[in-house]
């Protein structure tokens, strides 16, 4: 058996949401048609669910044609790293209470921009790997199977 076998481990969904907790930054994934969308936004978790704020422009129109998305957040590190996504709804909070519960959210835009639209990502599913990081193994000494 190769020492690299253990390179890479599922995490349970626990400590998905204790990574994807333990970050402000990520990137959500938006498709329109065959157009997909890659964009980096910061984000707080309230519960089991992610909060973002933007201004409008394309991510936001994208969102309400197909509010499907994915958010996905990463650590990279000297020795390991690991990766959570995040699959779910995205949806724009428009009543006045839902919108006083998250401006108590630690959420503030990185950049001096207005944000005025808070948006809520709804968790379909979450998963993640760990990855443990070293030579890449001799293929003569892999067992074949």
């Amino acid at each position: 058996m190769s020492e690299n076998q253990d390179a890479v481990s599922v995490l349970t969904e626990d400590e998905c949401w204790e990574r994807l907790g333990s970050q402000r930054v990520g990137r959500i994934v938006t498709r329109v048609g065959d157009v997909v969308d890659v964009v980096p936004l910061n984000f707080v978790l309230d519960g089991r669910s992610a909060v973002f704020r933007t201004a409008p422009g394309n991510k936001l129109v994208e969102l309400t044609i197909n509010d499907s998305v994915l958010l996905e957040v990463d650590e990279i590190g000297e020795e390991s790293g690991w990766s959570v996504v995040l699959r779910g709804h995205a949806r724009v909070l428009e009543s006045e209470a839902d919108i006083a519960a998250v401006e108590a959210l630690p959420l503030r835009p990185f950049v001096p921009t207005l944000k005025p639209t808070f948006v809520r990502i709804e968790a379909e599913s979450i998963g993640g790997r760990e990855y443990r990081f070293g030579p890449e193994p001799r293929r003569e000494d892999q067992q074949e199977g």
